[in-house]
Protein backbone atom coordinates (compact mmCIF):
# COMPACT_ATOMS: atom_id res chain seq x y z
CA UNK A 1 0.00 0.00 0.00
CA UNK A 2 1.33 3.44 -0.94
CA UNK A 3 0.55 5.73 1.98
CA UNK A 4 2.24 8.76 0.40
CA UNK A 5 -0.75 9.99 -1.61
CA UNK A 6 -3.96 12.01 -1.49
CA UNK A 7 -7.06 10.90 -3.37
CA UNK A 8 -9.63 13.47 -2.20
CA UNK A 9 -9.41 16.99 -0.83
CA UNK A 10 -12.68 18.35 0.54
CA UNK A 11 -13.19 22.01 1.35
CA UNK A 12 -16.07 23.33 3.44
CA UNK A 13 -18.14 26.10 1.86
CA UNK A 14 -21.07 28.27 2.94
CA UNK A 15 -22.94 28.29 -0.37
CA UNK A 16 -22.38 25.44 -2.83
CA UNK A 17 -24.03 27.29 -5.74
CA UNK A 18 -21.83 30.36 -5.24
CA UNK A 19 -18.76 28.15 -5.01
CA UNK A 20 -19.76 26.28 -8.16
CA UNK A 21 -20.27 29.53 -10.05
CA UNK A 22 -16.82 30.76 -9.04
CA UNK A 23 -14.99 27.56 -10.00
CA UNK A 24 -16.95 27.38 -13.24
CA UNK A 25 -15.82 30.94 -14.06
CA UNK A 26 -12.15 29.95 -13.67
CA UNK A 27 -12.57 26.93 -15.94
CA UNK A 28 -13.23 24.03 -13.56
CA UNK A 29 -15.99 21.58 -14.49
CA UNK A 30 -17.78 19.48 -11.85
CA UNK A 31 -18.00 15.75 -12.25
CA UNK A 32 -20.84 15.27 -9.73
CA UNK A 33 -23.09 17.83 -8.02
CA UNK A 34 -25.38 16.78 -5.18
CA UNK A 35 -27.42 18.99 -2.81
CA UNK A 36 -24.62 19.32 -0.23
CA UNK A 37 -21.46 18.32 -2.10
CA UNK A 38 -19.79 18.70 -5.49
CA UNK A 39 -16.80 16.78 -6.86
CA UNK A 40 -14.27 17.78 -9.49
CA UNK A 41 -11.98 15.26 -11.22
CA UNK A 42 -8.27 16.12 -11.02
CA UNK A 43 -6.24 13.56 -12.97
CA UNK A 44 -6.67 10.64 -10.59
CA UNK A 45 -7.74 12.73 -7.60
CA UNK A 46 -10.92 14.54 -6.62
CA UNK A 47 -11.53 17.98 -5.19
CA UNK A 48 -14.77 18.20 -3.26
CA UNK A 49 -16.78 21.10 -1.90
CA UNK A 50 -19.08 20.21 0.99
CA UNK A 51 -21.47 22.65 2.64
CA UNK A 52 -20.22 23.58 6.09
CA UNK A 53 -23.55 22.46 7.57
CA UNK A 54 -23.26 19.06 5.87
CA UNK A 55 -19.60 18.69 6.80
CA UNK A 56 -20.35 19.56 10.44
CA UNK A 57 -23.09 16.94 10.52
CA UNK A 58 -20.93 14.26 8.90
CA UNK A 59 -17.87 14.86 11.09
CA UNK A 60 -19.66 15.68 14.32
CA UNK A 61 -17.67 18.90 14.66
CA UNK A 62 -18.97 22.33 15.44
CA UNK A 63 -19.34 24.37 12.23
CA UNK A 64 -17.11 27.13 13.64
CA UNK A 65 -14.35 24.60 14.33
CA UNK A 66 -14.25 23.59 10.67
CA UNK A 67 -12.71 26.94 9.74
CA UNK A 68 -9.66 26.69 11.99
CA UNK A 69 -7.24 24.67 9.80
CA UNK A 70 -4.57 26.63 7.96
CA UNK A 71 -3.62 25.34 4.52
CA UNK A 72 -3.12 26.40 0.93
CA UNK A 73 -3.78 24.75 -2.39
CA UNK A 74 -1.49 25.43 -5.32
CA UNK A 75 -1.40 25.25 -9.08
CA UNK A 76 1.91 25.36 -10.88
CA UNK A 77 2.10 26.84 -14.35
CA UNK A 78 4.60 26.64 -17.18
CA UNK A 79 5.41 30.37 -17.20
CA UNK A 80 5.06 33.64 -15.34
CA UNK A 81 2.60 34.78 -18.02
CA UNK A 82 0.40 31.75 -17.29
CA UNK A 83 0.46 32.65 -13.58
CA UNK A 84 -0.63 36.20 -14.41
CA UNK A 85 -3.45 34.91 -16.64
CA UNK A 86 -4.77 32.49 -13.98
CA UNK A 87 -4.48 35.15 -11.27
CA UNK A 88 -6.43 37.69 -13.34
CA UNK A 89 -9.10 35.09 -14.20
CA UNK A 90 -9.54 34.26 -10.50
CA UNK A 91 -9.94 37.94 -9.60
CA UNK A 92 -12.46 38.45 -12.41
CA UNK A 93 -14.44 35.46 -11.12
CA UNK A 94 -14.67 36.87 -7.59
CA UNK A 95 -11.47 35.87 -5.79
CA UNK A 96 -9.71 38.30 -3.47
CA UNK A 97 -6.06 39.12 -4.05
CA UNK A 98 -3.96 38.10 -1.05
CA UNK A 99 -0.52 38.71 -2.56
CA UNK A 100 -0.05 39.59 -6.22
CA UNK A 101 2.36 37.47 -8.26
CA UNK A 102 5.97 38.45 -7.62
CA UNK A 103 9.44 37.01 -8.06
CA UNK A 104 10.11 34.90 -4.97
CA UNK A 105 13.22 34.50 -2.86
CA UNK A 106 13.31 30.79 -3.80
CA UNK A 107 13.66 31.58 -7.52
CA UNK A 108 10.08 31.24 -8.70
CA UNK A 109 7.11 33.50 -9.37
CA UNK A 110 4.05 33.25 -7.17
CA UNK A 111 0.89 34.96 -5.94
CA UNK A 112 -2.08 34.05 -3.73
CA UNK A 113 -5.83 34.55 -4.02
CA UNK A 114 -8.65 33.64 -1.67
CA UNK A 115 -11.71 32.01 -3.23
CA UNK A 116 -15.18 33.24 -2.15
CA UNK A 117 -15.00 31.04 0.98
CA UNK A 118 -11.51 32.24 1.90
CA UNK A 119 -9.60 29.14 0.75
CA UNK A 120 -6.10 30.19 -0.27
CA UNK A 121 -4.84 29.26 -3.71
CA UNK A 122 -1.27 29.83 -4.82
CA UNK A 123 -0.62 30.32 -8.52
CA UNK A 124 3.06 29.69 -9.18
CA UNK A 125 5.77 29.18 -11.73
CA UNK A 126 8.54 27.01 -10.30
CA UNK A 127 11.50 26.75 -12.68
CA UNK A 128 12.77 23.72 -10.72
CA UNK A 129 9.65 21.57 -11.33
CA UNK A 130 8.91 20.45 -14.87
CA UNK A 131 5.30 20.07 -15.98
CA UNK A 132 3.97 17.65 -18.59
CA UNK A 133 1.57 18.70 -21.37
CA UNK A 134 -1.40 18.28 -19.00
CA UNK A 135 0.17 20.58 -16.41
CA UNK A 136 1.06 17.74 -14.06
CA UNK A 137 4.37 17.64 -12.21
CA UNK A 138 6.83 15.21 -13.80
Amino acid sequence: MNANRVTLITLGVEDLKRTGAYYDAIGWRPETVLPEVAFYAMNGMKLGFFTLDGLAKETGRNKADLKTGAMTLAQNFASEADVDTAFARALAAGATSVTPPVNTDWGGYSGYVADPDGHLWEYAFNPFWELDEDGQLK
